[in-house]
């Protein structure tokens, strides 16, 4: 069983690799142009590579052309290839026609050499970086007119000469097809591009807002991505004309877009501090590309060869490394892990495409730029998603501090944050030359409440004597529970007639609450509270010891009433 299932893999691959190979080797044939004709973007050619790079025309003339199609992807090392095409006009009048190269603006130079009858009737060089040959270039597409006198047999030899990688297409066009062509040839890269903008936008904004190291990693790497994709799909070529040498270092952020995302890898997942392997490993490849980056400034076309396997090196770590991460739960690994294969997906088929060994299509073309567009998605995903984890731990710390500061059973704040918010209104007052008032009170005979009724009645007592406080303080005032039975309140702008005032009013109030245990008893509750003037030029701690002393001569003198202490503003702060 084992041996069939092997012998059946090796005939299914050789049927496929026999396939392939038939596809790639499609027999040259002379191509017919007629009035009829609209356009050719699917037909046979042949190309040859000059190895050497100095063979002149006659001499690439006598070599023998491989066959393929009109679209050709042949790696690093066919860095001046020709192309051969055979046109015939089979017609009794004059035919004219336009060849289009499209990806011309990533070159160094492109040539149209026509020959007949074994003659050389035109030659025509575009130098990407000769602005005086830039009358055969339209928007990123070198576009030459080929006129085809009547029977008239035509040989075209395309020369193509590249930086780093040679990736080409020919079509043919009339003159109606051929304007249509370039009109729309970079809307698709301008739709990416302008989503990379608002991400961009966005992104910046947030860390504007926020701080956050991952949102500008993040920005960063759009703005890589998105510079990239304009340059390397013919969008800066088709709106600034920029192309050639001059181009070249823009290619830089080829690299710098790894490196943004890979800090921003590590930054979301916290590497450095929770998972030593998975970062030593991303500093390892990071520290290779930051190398790469450097060797470009100083060499950018050997750079740009190189460009390709450490991009799959790259790809192939990082996605171990979130492997690892969501082996590990990590609870953002997952989602990462979705977008990065989509982008290792697409990438991978484009270094491929590069290399010279993935056919040439619009996915394999474009990889790069679709892997990003679609990972930049998933991670905006991410972003908003982290945002909402940090909101929700800020106000998991908020609801923490709340409940450190305030009284579990009147939500009130407690004694210790009374003092830290008080000593904060205590200067402000002092400097505004504002006059405070402290009102401390206590419940009368509370200890008798909770022995007759019960610890629960005590509570509700408690409750509402603590409810009546918040409705009679003013937005700024600070009411605390400051012990048992116990309350105080700091009252801002206000004079101690005033203050004496308010303290009544709560007294009253105080007096008017009913309350009503399980057999239908009802009792009522007092309050005894004084009321201190605040001394400024004693601590705070002094005018609330007066107010306390106050509070003990209302208590002393019957309870349920108020007594207030006038401050002697030349007495000395108490020790």
């Amino acid at each position: 069983m084992a041996r069939t299932t092997w012998v059946g893999l090796i005939t299914f691959w050789a049927l496929l690799l026999t396939g392939i190979s038939f596809t790639a080797t499609a027999t040259t044939s002379v191509i017919k142009w007629q009035d009829e004709t609209a356009s050719l973007t699917d037909f046979p050619m042949g190309y040859f590579v000059d190895h050497s790079g100095n063979m002149s025309f006659n001499e690439v003339m006598q070599q023998t052309f491989v066959d393929s199609s009109n679209r050709v992807s042949l790696g690093t090392s066919a860095l001046q290839t020709w192309a051969k095409i055979q046109l015939i006009n089979p017609s009794d009048t004059q035919q004219k026609l336009y060849l289009h190269h499209p990806y011309a603006y990533h070159n160094r130079q492109v040539g149209l050499y026509e020959m007949v009858d074994g003659q050389e009737t035109q030659r025509r060089i575009l130098d990407l970086d000769d602005p005086s040959t830039y009358g055969w270039i339209y928007g990123g597409a070198a576009v030459f007119e080929i006129t085809l006198a009547p029977q008239q047999k035509k040989t075209l030899y395309v020369e193509s000469v590249s930086f780093s990688h040679q990736w080409f297409s020919i079509d043919l066009y009339n003159k109606e097809q051929s304007q249509r062509a370039l009109l729309g040839s970079f809307t698709d890269i301008a739709v990416m591009v302008g989503m990379l903008l608002a991400l961009i936008i966005y992104n910046l904004l947030l860390f504007m807002y926020s701080r956050q190291r991952d949102n500008l990693f993040y920005a960063c790497y759009l703005i890589s991505g998105g510079i990239w994709i304009a340059l390397s799909y013919g969008l800066v070529a088709e709106l600034f004309q920029f192309y050639g040498s001059a181009s070249l270092y823009w290619h830089l952020t080829l690299m710098t877009m790894p490196i943004f995302l890979i800090l921003f890898m590590m930054d979301i997942f916290e590497t450095r501090q929770h998972y030593r392997f998975e970062h030593y490993a991303l500093v390892f490849v990071l520290t290779l590309l930051v190398a790469e980056f450097c060797y470009g400034v100083v060499d950018i076309i050997g750079a740009l060869r190189y460009s390709s396997s450490l991009a799959a090196l790259m790809m192939l770590t990082t996605l171990t490394v979130t492997i690892s991460l969501v082996m590990k739960r990590h609870p953002i690994a997952k989602y990462f892990l979705l977008g990065h294969c989509l982008f290792v997906g697409f990438s991978g088929l484009a270094v491929m495409f590069y290399k010279g060994r993935a056919e040439f299509s619009y996915l394999s073309s474009h990889g790069v730029g679709v892997g990003i567009m679609l990972e930049a998605l998933v991670l905006a995903l991410i972003i908003a998603y982290r945002i909402r984890l940090l909101e929700e731990i800020k106000a998991s710390q908020e609801e923490l501090k709340y409940q450190a500061a305030t009284d579990s059973l009147t939500h009130l704040f407690n004694r210790r944050y009374f003092h830290r918010e008080a000593e904060l209104a205590f200067t402000q007052a002092k400097i505004a030359h504002q006059p405070m008032a402290i009102i401390i009170c206590d419940i009368d005979l509370f200890k008798q409440i909770n022995d007759t009724y019960g610890h629960l009645e005590g509570d509700k007592v408690i409750f509402e004597i603590a409810q009546t406080l918040k409705h009679h303080a003013r937005r700024g005032d600070i009411v605390a529970r400051y012990g048992g039975e116990e309350f105080i309140m700091l009252l801002q702008n206000v004079s101690l007639a005033e203050a004496n005032l308010c303290a009544e009013r709560i007294r009253v109030a105080a007096n008017k609450l009913t309350f009503t245990v399980e057999d239908e008893q009802e009792f009522n509750v007092t309050l005894s509270l004084g009321v201190a003037a605040v001394a400024f030029n004693s601590p705070l701690e002094y005018s609330v010891k007066l107010a306390d002393n106050a509070l003990y001569k209302a208590k002393h003198n019957g309870r349920n009433n108020v007594y207030s202490s006038a401050v002697e503003m030349s007495r000395s702060p108490i020790s």
